[in-house]
């Protein structure tokens, strides 16, 4: 087994439900000989920025987007990378995309970085760190922190059955100044709803996570799926305000560190309090608008 030494240390998730793809992309760029870059890239990339919830705020939610514009959102940071992808309803391609994706991994790990891949382990993304080709398996990285093997043949065929491997390849020669500005489009793009999903997005997904906490039906208030999106969101959020504060946007920096703080005290007493009680829900309702109110500050700043 050719296999890398990789964990989930030193990547910074605040509330340990850091998004997967996102905690994936910064691990495996830190692990690379571009590591300078991952921290940034969560921000650059648009995550820091991204939220989607659905009605019923099952955390599928958060991974229904246009897969496809991961390799441009990745790019945008400053790197270069490879991408590949098989969906549903799909199968004639089935066995050509799973082979080119092999292959993609196995040059990624000879050159030392790893590949990110979906539903290695259990069904979010993590990391593949090693392959045999004697007993054609794959060494990976789940995101709650097992270590496993997987089978070249079940690539793409597991529980949620599709094809999603994207691996880093090289830096760019992209400016830091373009990167900067090419993340505040992005993140402008998303947060004004100019980026597919089929659930509310950007300053949208506020008011639909905000209702179930002043509603009359507290059973998703009080339901670890709103542990999941308030840990989710509050753990990008701090990379969003890392990345305006590095870069000396100190406008931008400290609407962020408002909303990262408001969403991280929210997530704090949703696991620590009884949200059965209706103060509690109101005051986790109104961090939550406060963040709110930062975040659209930060966007008529980025305008």
């Amino acid at each position: 087994m050719k296999k890398l030494t990789i964990t989930w240390d030193n990547i910074a998730d605040s509330t340990g439900y850091l998004f997967s793809f996102a905690k994936s992309l910064a691990c495996a760029v830190k692990n690379s000989p571009y590591s300078n870059l991952a921290e940034d890239i969560i921000a650059t990339s648009g995550f820091a920025f991204r939220m989607w919830v659905s009605p019923d705020l099952c955390p599928s939610a958060t991974s229904i987007w246009s897969f496809r514009e991961q390799k441009p959102w990745v790019e945008n940071g400053g790197l270069t990378c490879n991408y590949k992808e098989r969906l549903w309803n799909s199968d004639d391609i089935e066995e050509k995309c799973r082979l080119a994706a092999i292959e993609q991994i196995k040059q990624s790990i000879d050159n030392g970085i790893a590949a990110i891949s979906w539903d290695i382990g259990v069904p979010e993304w993590g990391l593949i760190t090693g392959y045999d080709d004697e007993t054609q398996k794959f060494a990976t990285l789940s995101i709650n922190g097992s270590t496993d093997e997987m089978e070249y043949a079940l690539l793409g065929k597991r529980e949620l059955p599709i094809l999603n491997v994207l691996t880093i390849t090289g830096k760019s020669e992209k400016s830091t100044k373009n990167i900067i500005e090419d993340t505040i489009k992005l993140a402008k793009k998303h947060l004004t709803g100019g980026e597919w999903c089929e659930n509310a997005s950007g300053l949208k997904a506020y008011p639909a996570l905000i209702r179930h906490l002043e509603g009359e039906n507290t059973d998703l208030a009080l339901s670890w799926n709103m542990e999941y999106f308030l840990g989710t969101y509050a753990a990008l959020k701090w990379y969003a305000w890392k990345f305006f504060e590095k870069y000396r946007l100190l406008e931008l920096a400290a609407c962020y560190k408002n909303v990262f703080d408001c969403w991280q005290k929210a997530f704090e007493l949703k696991k620590a309090s009884d949200l059965s009680l209706k103060d509690n829900r109101a005051t986790v309702a109104n961090l939550l608008k406060q963040a709110e109110t930062s975040e659209k500050n930060a966007l008529n700043l980025m305008n």
